[in-house]
């Protein structure tokens, strides 16, 4: 573990410059450049509050801010294990020609991400401030759910970027798990709603206690339940485990398929 976090060190600017590379081309035809990271969450909080407060708004108080917190969350997983997938495949040029930590190219494509959904957080506070949610001292806790989102995207970043090396076409399959994730991910409608027999199911869900613990620091000012974090954070290391396992044992293989 220590050559690895040497080796790691050794390679740090290359991490930092590749987390610049990706910020920079994913605004560099943008007009409103890294304030889309602002102006994109609020857009489809406007859309999902429009469309669903009829329907929730009675059984969810704060609707837009609850919307908005759901959004934030299932944006950042989908954005950077998406950006993750092809990391391997577009750098193949660089890997056949000189020797880099492979696993820099997923993790520094799932943490520029990470980067601006903080940016992100500025339209929360003033939704929260507009709709008249109260600021509490417990709103400096995002960063538990927060890290263990990071953790949990960059564990399926590492697995998808390996299979996307060997089996091109999970890119086509990711996009209905996507979808499949945001349905099971209470971003719009209430906990409440989901039949008591299926919620074991839901909470399968990589983002379903991630959501709720974000929730209640943001929304309800609450301390989370410390189950609720050590559940939520082991689930987080064990995908991040299998994920850097599969990566570890197939990287070698890489060369051959790029």
């Amino acid at each position: 573990m220590s050559s690895k976090y040497k080796n790691f060190v050794k390679y740090q600017d290359l991490f930092i410059e590749l987390i610049r590379k990706d910020i920079k081309i994913k605004y560099r035809n943008s007009v409103l450049g890294i304030f889309w990271s602002m102006l994109n969450p609020l857009l489809m909080m406007i859309v999902l509050t429009v469309i669903f407060s009829n329907v929730f708004q009675q059984h969810i108080e704060h609707f837009p801010v609850y919307v908005l917190t759901g959004r934030l969350i299932y944006q950042f997983f989908s954005e950077s294990t998406n950006f993750a997938m092809d990391s391997i495949n577009n750098n193949g040029q660089l890997i056949r020609k000189v020797y880099v930590p492979k696993y820099l190219f997923p993790i520094s494509r799932i943490c520029s991400s990470f980067i601006t959904t903080f940016i992100s957080l500025i339209p929360l506070a003033l939704v929260m401030a507009v709709t008249g949610v109260g600021f509490h001292w417990t709103n400096i806790l995002v960063i538990i759910p927060l890290v263990c989102l990071l953790i949990i995207s960059i564990g399926v970043g590492l697995l998808l970027s390996t299979i996307t090396v060997f089996f091109r076409d999970i890119k086509h399959l990711y996009s209905i798990v996507l979808t499949v994730v945001m349905y099971m991910t209470p971003i719009f409608y209430p906990i409440s709603i989901i039949p008591e027999q299926y919620k074991i199911i839901f909470e399968f869900n990589p983002l379903f206690g991630i959501v709720d613990i974000f929730r209640s620091v943001v929304i309800q000012g609450e301390v989370p339940m410390i189950w609720t974090v050590a559940i939520t954070s082991i689930y987080s290391l064990l995908i991040f485990g299998v994920g850097l396992l599969m990566f570890y044992k197939k990287q070698d293989k890489f060369i051959y398929y790029l």
